[in-house]
C-alpha cells in the first residue's frame, strides 16, 4: 500500500519518465538521416502490353509524402499507390505514352528528395513469318519473304535470311522513325531452287538491339523446310493392239509421266461440245466392246502440285453403224417452208458415201461426198432440203437412203435407210363467236357464247376472261360458255382461243350487264330542320352503278326548280325561310330510275322565349348525334366511289 504522500509523488515520476522517453525517441530519429531509394534504378525497358511497377521508398521520416511526375510534365499514364514509407507507380498495360523519364519526389517536413528513372519501351511480340511467292519448282525463280510483325523501335532491328547456314540476305533498318508506331518490316530474297535444295530449310532470324550496354539483343527465329517440286514432263502413251479398230473390238492404253513428286495419271475424253469427260485415275485404260461413240480424242495427263503434262491419242472405230436420221426444222404447217435434214452419223470413209432423199416414189434431192479427207476420222454427213408442205402431202412418206460404196471391205451393211410419215398441220383460223341473245343484257338475264375455229388437227377451244391487269383468267374448255342470272360484275371482255400444235387464233367479245339505279340516299346536313341563317348541304348518293345521272330538284306548285349541284351535292349558305320545302333526287340510267325526297324545315330566329320550345330542345339534342353520323355516311360513301358524294360550295340556285 502506498501512503498518501507517495501517491502525490507518483504522477510526477511518470511525467519525468514519459518526457525522457520522448527525448530519447527524438534523439534516435535525428540519428537516422532522411534517405530515398527507387527501384528499378536509373532505367527500365518494358514491352508494349506488359505491366511494370516503379517503387520509391524512404527511410528516416515518418510518414513522408510522395509525388510522381515526368520530366516534361506529361500525364503519368499509370496508377499511384502510397503505402507507409513507399510509393508505387504501376503502368498496366505499357504503351507508347509511358516512354518518359519519371521523377519521384519525397517530402519530409522541410526536406525534399527526388530520384528519376528512364522508362524505355519496345515491341517484339511474334516470331518472324516466312512467305513464298509460290511453290518451289525446280529451275524456276521464287521469292522468299521474311516478315517481322509489330516491331518497335524498328531502327534497331536486324534481319538475316538463310538457307541452312548459307546467308541469302541481311538487312538493318536504320532509316529514321517519323513517329512512334508499330511497324511490320520484311526482307525478301529471290533464288532458283536446285536438286541440292531438297531437304534444306529456310531460316529467318530477327534481332532487336534494344540496349547495347545493359541488355542482350532480343532474338526470334523461324524455320521452314524446303519442298522442291519438279513439274510433270515426258508424258507418253502406248496403245495395244492399235488406235484404229473395228466396231466391237478392244484396246488397252498405258500412260507414264516423270516428275517430283511422282505425277498422278488421269485419263479423259474430249466431247463434241468441247467439254472433257474424266474416265480414270489409273495409268492403264482398257476399253472393250468398242462402239462408234467410243471414237474420239483421248487425253492422258500427269499431274502434281506444280503442274501437269498431257498427251493425246485418237481412236477411230471404223463402221457404218446406224441408219440415217431424218429431222425437220419445225412442225409441218401448210404453206410454211420447212427444212428436212437427212443425217448419216459417224461414217468412215466418208468420201465413198451417197445420200438420196425421196418423197413418195419421187427423188427430190441427192448428194455425194467426194471431197478429200484431211485425216482418217469418223464424220457425220448430211443432206438438207427446203420445201413448202401442202395438205396433199399428208400421208406421204419421206425416205432417206444412204449407201457406202466400200467395195472390197467385208463387213455389212453397205446400205441403210430411214422413213418418216408426213403429217401436215393447219394453224387455227376463222375463229368466230356467236352471242345469244345479245352482248348487252339487263342484270339477271342469261347468255350463251359459242366459239368455233378451223384448223388441222381440230383446234381446242379455251374460254378466258380478261382481267383489269391484262391477264387472262381461264373459264372453260367447252365451245359454249353459258352465264345464268348475270350480275353487273359479269361485265367485261371474254376471249375465245382456238389452239393446236401449229398455232393460236383469238377472238374477243365485250359483255355489258346493265343495272337500274338502286340504293339511293338523300340527306340534309346537319339536319332536315335548321334555323334561318344556317348553312345546309343537301346530298344525294347512289349505289355503285355505272352511267348513272343524278338530278336534284326543289318541288313547288308553280314548277320544279333544278338545282345546280356537283356530283349530287347542293349547298345553301345562310338559309332563308323561303328555302324550306320538299327536295327531290332523281337517279336514272338507260335501264330505269329511282326517286327520293325530303322536307327541309327552316325556323325563323325570334327573341320570344316561348319560341324555344321543349320539342326544339329535343331536336337540337338529336341533331348533335345525327350530324356526325351523317358526316361519316358521306365520308364512307365517297371512299366507296359512290356517285353524288361531293359538296359544292358557293353553289347557286337556278330555275327551269
Amino acid at each position: 500500500m502506498f501512503s498518501s504522500q507517495q501517491k502525490l509523488k507518483m504522477p510526477r515520476k511518470m511525467v519525468v519518465i514519459f518526457g525522457a522517453s520522448n527525448v530519447l525517441w527524438m534523439v534516435f530519429a535525428v540519428s537516422q538521416a532522411f534517405k530515398m531509394e527507387i527501384f528499378p534504378e536509373h532505367r527500365v525497358i518494358a514491352q508494349i502490353g506488359d505491366v511494370i511497377s516503379l517503387t520509391c521508398s524512404t527511410t528516416g521520416c515518418e510518414p513522408p509524402s510522395f509525388s510522381w511526375r515526368t520530366q516534361i510534365d506529361s500525364p503519368l499514364n499509370g496508377k499511384v499507390r502510397n503505402e507507409g514509407n513507399s510509393s508505387t507507380l504501376t503502368m498496366d498495360p505499357v504503351s507508347f505514352n509511358n516512354e518518359h523519364a519519371y521523377v519521384c519526389t519525397a517530402t519530409c517536413g522541410s526536406k525534399k528528395l527526388e530520384k528519376g528513372i528512364q522508362v524505355e519501351i519496345y515491341s517484339f511480340p511474334k516470331d518472324p513469318e516466312i512467305h513464298l511467292s509460290g511453290p518451289l519448282e525446280l529451275g524456276k525463280p521464287v521469292t522468299v519473304t521474311c516478315m517481322v510483325p509489330d516491331v518497335y523501335p524498328f531502327d534497331r532491328l536486324e534481319v538475316n535470311l538463310m538457307k541452312d547456314n548459307e546467308l541469302l540476305k541481311n538487312k538493318e533498318f536504320l532509316e529514321p522513325m517519323e513517329r512512334k508506331s508499330l511497324e511490320t518490316k520484311s526482307l525478301a530474297a529471290t533464288f532458283i531452287p536446285t536438286n541440292e535444295d531438297i531437304g534444306k530449310a529456310l531460316v529467318c532470324q530477327a534481332k532487336l538491339n534494344i540496349d547495347e550496354f545493359d541488355f542482350e539483343p532480343k532474338e526470334r527465329e523461324t524455320t521452314k523446310k524446303l519442298q522442291v517440286y519438279i513439274s510433270p514432263k515426258n508424258t507418253v502413251i502406248s496403245a495395244s493392239p492399235s488406235t484404229k479398230l473395228q466396231e466391237g473390238g478392244s484396246v488397252t492404253m498405258t500412260c507414264s509421266s516423270e516428275g517430283l513428286p511422282a505425277p498422278q495419271i488421269f485419263w479423259s475424253k474430249k466431247l463434241d461440245n468441247g467439254n472433257v469427260q474424266l474416265l480414270s485415275g489409273n495409268a492403264t485404260l482398257t476399253l472393250i466392246a468398242m462402239r462408234i461413240e467410243d471414237s474420239g480424242i483421248y487425253v492422258c495427263e500427269g499431274v502434281n502440285q506444280v503442274g501437269k503434262d498431257g498427251k493425246e491419242v485418237e481412236l477411230i472405230v471404223q463402221a457404218f453403224p446406224r441408219d440415217p436420221e431424218i429431222e425437220m426444222s419445225g412442225l409441218l404447217v401448210s404453206g410454211n417452208p420447212v427444212t428436212v435434214s437427212c443425217e448419216v452419223p459417224n461414217v468412215y470413209p466418208s468420201d465413198r458415201l451417197e445420200i438420196e432423199l425421196f418423197k413418195g416414189e419421187s427423188i427430190i434431192e441427192s448428194k455425194t461426198f467426194l471431197e478429200d479427207m484431211d485425216k482418217k476420222s469418223l464424220e457425220t454427213k448430211s443432206l438438207d432440203m427446203t420445201f413448202i408442205p401442202t395438205t396433199e402431202d399428208t400421208g406421204k412418206v419421206l425416205v432417206c437412203l444412204a449407201q457406202l460404196h466400200i467395195g472390197e471391205m467385208e463387213f455389212e451393211p453397205k446400205q441403210r435407210q430411214s422413213t418418216q410419215m408426213l403429217h401436215v398441220n393447219v394453224a387455227p383460223r376463222d375463229t368466230t363467236i356467236l352471242v345469244s341473245p345479245s352482248s348487252i343484257l339487263e342484270e339477271g338475264s342469261s347468255v350463251n357464247m359459242t366459239c368455233s375455229s378451223n384448223g388441222l388437227p381440230a383446234p381446242k377451244i379455251l374460254w378466258s376472261r380478261q382481267l383489269n391487269n391484262g391477264d387472262l383468267q381461264p373459264l372453260s374448255e367447252n365451245s359454249t360458255l353459258a352465264l345464268t342470272s348475270t350480275k353487273m360484275d359479269d361485265s367485261g371482255i371474254y376471249v375465245c382461243e382456238g389452239i393446236n400444235q401449229a398455232g393460236i387464233s383469238r377472238k374477243e367479245v365485250e359483255l355489258i350487264i346493265q343495272v337500274a339505279p338502286k340504293d339511293i340516299q338523300l340527306i340534309a346536313f346537319p339536319s332536315e330542320s335548321v334555323k334561318e341563317g344556317d348553312t345546309v348541304i343537301i346530298s344525294c348518293t347512289c349505289g355503285n352503278v355505272p352511267k348513272t345521272w343524278i338530278i336534284l330538284k326543289k318541288k313547288a306548285e308553280t314548277g320544279d326548280t333544278v338545282l345546280k349541284s356537283r356530283d349530287g351535292a347542293y349547298t345553301i349558305h345562310k338559309v332563308q325561310l323561303e328555302d324550306a320545302g320538299v327536295y327531290e333526287c332523281e337517279s336514272k340510267n338507260e335501264v330505269g330510275l329511282q326517286l327520293r325526297s325530303l322536307t327541309l324545315d327552316v325556323k325563323g330566329r325570334e327573341n320570344n322565349k316561348d319560341y324555344f320550345s321543349p320539342e326544339l330542345l329535343v331536336l337540337y339534342c338529336a341533331s348533335s348525334l345525327i350530324i356526325p353520323a351523317i358526316g361519316m355516311i358521306i365520308y364512307f360513301a365517297r371512299r366507296a366511289n359512290m356517285k353524288g358524294s361531293y359538296s359544292l360550295v358557293e353553289a347557286q340556285k337556278s330555275k327551269v
